[in-house]
């Protein structure tokens, strides 16, 4: 039998960790273990014979980290390290499963690893796994949506293996870069892997919560893979903190809430993947339950579309839109992204994005325009076009389970988006048009979307991914416009069971006062079982219509949402406000890079500097440091307000210059990924961060020598050091490095983080501070300069 026929109907076993089988076999500091597939071949075989003779099915070849990134001019070429390290596992007899793991880099916008420059860098490793014998994919340890996207994109494209993701959760269901339990199932859902799950970060006690909540989602067999706990040290010795049994114990209860496969990862031994299958051998898995949620996601959130009606904003498109149009044109993407805030600010779920013009290139502009959006606010997106070639470039790189306006019930139109949605995923929208035009009767439209529905089945496309539009056509020349799509709209829901959505302000084309017969209309709408309205939010009448809608049908728990924005005196009316000027704060807060540098320059003309930075600027990114300590600010959104605080910056530096006024000298900062690790995401925010509250930072970069470090630190006389690693086999790295400090008499401190550590073993190796996240480090530096 195949690996994809026991999948999802027996209990899988994977095996456990490899880095730290491989330090007591004599990994040295800094060596890259990929590399013993071909220096000690018998070492890393006795290795996967252990996991396989303590029972595990699926043994991962040493291939984690064997990507160009790190073999590139090295002793072995790519080829050569994971046709060896595939080979080394296929002697045991197991499945053996390419293991794929993280580039190391932020992808852009927020790095400098473009989209499908990573493509190149999986794909590249895939077509070598599959050349020599994998059985399947294994894409693991992935902290951001993006990345792995791309990495699952190149796994499908580049092979006919069977693919598993699993991604690293911290205790609160949260990636690094932002994206919670739900988002993540329905974008992997979307791209058809054949399981999902969890690895590393985490203890499987810890891993419990994060996996019912990805049970509650998934329709997909579910991978479970925690650390053996917390690192800890011992005689100069790391170990991890759950015993064999104690983890057997755990695994048991994670099989009964729902893994259909289990192992191990950081810190995990053959002895406790030997207690574990001892403990879990014939125990039967849950049954995967198909799931009918409609869900569309971006890299931070997911959004359903439920009994509660959802708004998607509709401003970014334009049509009738004269200063949209010119905006697109000469690429002013600031207003752009100040529409897409606007709206998010204005209580849009979901931003539709359309930039059809006739002389611009659309799918450049869609791309860059999605990319833009997504850069600074989490909402989902609704990419919008015509244009099929512009729709599968806006598919391909967004960050996300996108909804898709739209297909048609013309069969030229569903044989070119169906396999689209097929391939990327997405929510997509279905017009009740067909050859024939549109139906003037409700029932004509059902048909359609019922044949729009049967149509996408054909393509494994469930119903739960289409929404369908029965189509809003002005009662000034439809007298029974409105009536039709309501009747349509009731029968869609009743007979399909799918979710609906409706253009409502088209309702009122051509008459006077239209935000009235509007507000009118999307009420009735939403009654007769509308999901999800595309609706101006900033216009007062349609917000009304909504948040009395959604009072009155209780889904505003005590009204609170509507007590909060309508509570005004019985005597006042509650009056639109005209919009207010734009300030440096809320620039920076949002992340307008253009916006910044102009209201700077108008700044430094009639205020002092200093006070600038004191009165705007550092309150704007205090704000955002605040939110992102407590999960409401993202990593992208953090980034953003980071460039943008740079062009302020600039501007203010250029000012000093010409005045002749010397910068305040600054407090420098050494910061470096150790000895042997290519990761260096975690180590590049801190570095965002530093210099933005005013720090000099100098930055080795990754794969720093302890020596190289300790000279720095002597001709720089730095005072305070960041380490950063990921890799449980590049921690020792960190040690070594704070251990030569010390022994060189260097009078500095060492600040440590990353994905393996925590206090207590931050305190064994003798650092100074653990920082969890990036806000804690600058926290520090921040006291510790005074």
């Amino acid at each position: 039998m195949s690996i994809k026929d026991r999948l999802g109907k027996e209990l899988l076993f994977l095996d456990g960790g490899m880095g730290t089988l491989l330090q007591a076999q004599g990994l040295e500091a800094g060596e890259l273990p990929e590399a013993w597939n071909i220096k000690y071949p018998e070492r890393v075989r006795q290795i996967h014979q252990r996991y396989k003779e303590a029972g595990s099915d699926i043994v991962l070849a040493n291939t984690f980290g064997a990507n160009r990134c790190k073999f590139h001019d090295t002793e072995y070429s790519l080829e050569e390290v994971i046709k060896a390290g595939i080979e080394n596992a296929k002697q045991t007899g197991a499945f053996v499963a390419l293991d794929v793991g993280p580039t190391g880099k932020l992808l852009k916008p927020l790095g400098d690893l473009s989209f499908e420059e990573a493509y190149e860098v999986f794909a590249e490793a895939v077509r070598y796994g599959e050349k020599y014998g994998a059985d399947l994919i294994h894409i693991e340890t992935m902290s951001d949506t993006y990345e792995v996207k791309a990495a699952v994109l190149a796994a499908k494209e580049n092979s006919s293996l069977p693919v598993f993701a699993t991604m690293i959760f911290d205790e609160k269901g949260k990636l690094l870069t932002g994206g919670d339990v739900p988002s993540v199932v329905a974008m992997l859902e979307g791209l058809r892997v054949d399981a999902i799950g969890m690895n590393c970060g985490l203890g499987p006690k810890q891993a419990l919560p994060i996996l019912k909540t990805m049970r509650k989602y998934s329709s997909l067999p579910i991978i479970v893979k925690p650390n053996a706990g917390l690192p800890k040290q011992k005689d100069g010795e790391t170990y991890y903190d759950v015993e064999p049994e104690e983890f057997a114990e755990t695994m048991l209860e994670i099989v009964n809430a729902g893994a259909a496969a289990i192992g191990g990862c950081c810190g995990t031994t053959p002895d406790h993947i030997r207690e574990m299958v001892k403990s879990c051998r014939g125990q039967s898995i849950l049954p995967l339950e198909k799931k009918h949620d409609t869900i569309v996601s971006s890299y931070g959130q997911a959004v359903l579309l439920g009994e509660k009606p959802v708004i998607i904003g509709e401003r970014i498109n334009p049509t009738g839109k004269k200063r949209l149009k010119e905006a697109l044109k000469t690429k002013d993407f600031d207003y752009i992204l100040k529409e897409a805030i606007t709206q998010q600010d204005a209580g849009a779920h979901i931003l539709d994005v359309n930039v059809g013009l006739p002389d611009i290139d659309e799918v450049s502009m869609m791309k860059e325009v999605v990319q833009q959006i997504q850069s600074v606010t989490n909402l989902p997106l609704q990419i919008d076009t015509v244009d099929v070639a512009a729709m599968e470039a806006a598919m391909r790189i967004y960050n996300g389970k996108p909804m898709l306006n739209s297909v048609s019930g013309k069969k030229e139109s569903m044989d070119t988006v169906f396999p689209l949605v097929q391939k990327y995923g997405g929510v997509v929208v279905g017009l009740t048009l067909d050859e024939t035009g549109i139906p003037e009767t409700a029932d004509g439209r059902v048909e359609i979307a019922g044949k729009i529905i049967s149509e996408a089945e054909k393509y494994g496309i469930d119903k739960k991914d289409i929404v369908i539009d029965v189509l809003t056509m002005t009662i000034s020349s439809e007298k029974d416009g409105a009536k039709v799509a309501l009747k349509a709209l009731s029968k869609v829901r009743e007979q399909y069971g799918v979710r609906t959505v409706l253009g409502v302000s088209n309702i009122s084309f051509g008459l006077p006062r239209r935000p009235v017969i509007n507000g009118h209309f999307y009420s009735m709408a939403m009654l007769n079982g509308l999901s999800a309205g595309i609706i101006n939010p900033s216009s007062a009448e349609m917000m009304q219509a909504y948040d009395s809608y959604v009072a009155l049908m209780g889904y505003d728990e005590n009204c609170q949402s509507y007590i909060t924005k309508y509570a005004v005196a019985q005597t006042e009316q509650p009056v639109k406000k005209e919009s207010a000027k734009m300030t440096l704060h809320y620039a920076i807060e949002r992340g307008l890079k253009e916006e910044s540098y102009k209201i700077t320059r108008e700044l430094v003309k009639e205020k002092d500097s200093l006070d600038i930075i004191k009165e705007e600027l550092i309150p704007a990114l205090n704000v955002v440091g605040e939110g992102f300590e407590k999960g409401s600010v993202f990593l992208p959104q953090l980034l953003m307000s980071a460039d943008a605080a740079k062009m302020a910056f600039a501007v203010i530096k250029e000012q000093l210059s010409k005045a002749n006024i010397q910068e305040e000298k600054k407090n420098k900062i050494l910061l470096a990924t150790v000895k042997g690790d290519i990761h260096d995401i975690g180590k590049n925010i801190v570095k965002v961060l530093l210099e933005n509250y005013g720090f000099e930072v100098i930055d080795m970069g990754k794969d720093v020598a302890p020596e190289a470090i300790v000279q720095r630190v002597k001709e720089e006389h730095i005072k305070l050091v960041g380490l950063s690693a990921l890799m449980t086999t590049t921690v020792v790295s960190m040690e070594e490095t704070i251990r030569q400090l010390k022994k060189a008499g260097l009078q500095c401190k060492v600040m440590v983080g990353g994905a393996v550590l925590n206090q207590e073993y931050a305190d064994m190796i003798g650092a100074d501070f653990y920082g969890k996240d990036a806000m804690q480090s600058v926290h520090f530096a921040q006291e510790y300069f005074g």
